[in-house]
């Protein structure tokens, strides 16, 4: 067994707080992973408050990770020692089930392991970034792209997929019209990928005073959806609306703005049931459905796309021991877009 050094949170009301975790021997297929950056993602927040549901404490968040191979299993081919790698949102899943063999690991039948708070498939719980090694089965370990800045690749392994999914998912590209409510952690994202991809791409906020920001990352359009004039000027116009806020929307509002066949996809999650009313859809023949994160192979292609096109989310890097003011300033949306853990502050 191998011990690191970590932050943890001790119950659903405590701020976290250093400690040491121990991590499993590196078995056949296994990877060991000195981790060099791990992402501060919502979702974070969310679980080691209990919003989601009891949590085994003391919990290790953290699932935007990068860092570097240390040490491979005998029966481990695709990863080497040295290699930049990444791990997301999950490190196991059945393998067998007919999604696991279609490459959607994350609805696994038997239920994915997730990177923090689950039961991996040995009984232990895992454990999550925020430390300086992990260990973790190799089918569920991506590499990382050279031409990726290391540091701002972290947030890719969560909010970058959780965004590429569905905008490949729904046919995002040349010709297409999608809207992206919320310019924050998932949604800054989800407007350089949309761009990137070819769409042309409006920004929907509360307010416009990140408009500027907006229209760099590459919307062409930017709307304030406190004013009601947004919702009857944009009517009918988004082949795609991507929720990436988790907060309670007027449901029925958004749906008005799609096309027919259009689609609302909500990626965030908020604590609080959502409602609407099914004329919303019937009028339009529209849809409206959710996404989580994507499978393995997807993710790996959305980290060559980011490559490709240059997309890295925009960062703040902090030390550890500021992780418990950047969930502060994250519930106060007072960040551009998403911190990151420097690991080597965990030393």
């Amino acid at each position: 067994m191998l011990t690191v050094n970590a932050y943890a949170a001790p119950s659903a009301d405590a701020p976290l707080e250093p400690t040491t975790i121990t991590r499993r021997e590196v078995g056949p297929h296994d990877v060991l992973i000195e981790i060099a950056y791990a992402g501060i993602c919502h979702s974070d927040i969310h679980t080691v408050n209990g919003d989601w549901g009891p949590q085994p404490y003391p919990l290790v968040p953290g699932h935007e990770i990068v860092g570097t191979v240390a040490e491979i299993g005998p029966e481990v081919t695709g990863h080497a020692v040295g290699d930049r790698v990444g791990v997301g949102c999950m490190v196991n899943s059945c393998g067998q089930c007919t999604n696991c063999r279609n490459g959607d690991e994350q609805y696994c039948a038997e239920g994915m392991v997730p990177t923090y708070g689950g039961a991996d498939r040995d009984g232990t719980i895992t454990q999550g970034g925020y430390s300086t090694h992990v260990v973790v089965d190799a089918g569920f370990v991506l590499s990382v792209p050279e031409s990726l800045d290391f540091a701002a690749a972290a947030p890719l392994l969560c909010a970058g997929i959780t965004t590429y999914s569905p905008l490949r998912r729904w046919n995002t590209g040349p010709g297409r019209k999608v809207a992206v409510v919320g310019l924050g952690g998932l949604g800054h994202l989800a407007v350089k990928i949309a761009a990137a991809m070819g769409a042309e791409v409006t920004v929907l906020s509360q307010s416009l005073k990140k408009k500027e920001d907006g229209l760099r990352l590459g919307a062409e359009h930017y709307y304030a959806t406190s004013d009601p004039a947004t919702f009857e000027q944009l009517a009918g116009s988004s082949d795609l609306v991507l929720n990436t806020v988790s907060a309670v929307i007027d449901v029925d509002a958004y749906l008005s703005l799609l096309t027919v066949d259009g689609a609302l996809v909500n990626v965030g999650a908020p604590a609080e049931p959502l409602s609407l009313n099914v004329f919303s859809l019937i009028g339009g023949r529209r849809t409206y459905a959710g996404s989580m994160i994507g499978g393995i192979a997807e993710t790996q292609e959305m980290l060559d796309f980011c490559a490709e096109h240059g997309i890295v989310p925009e960062t703040e890097l902090i030390s550890a021991d500021r992780v418990n003011e950047a969930y502060e300033r994250v519930l106060a949306s007072d960040v551009r877009y998403r911190f990151v853990i420097d690991a080597a502050t965990l030393a």
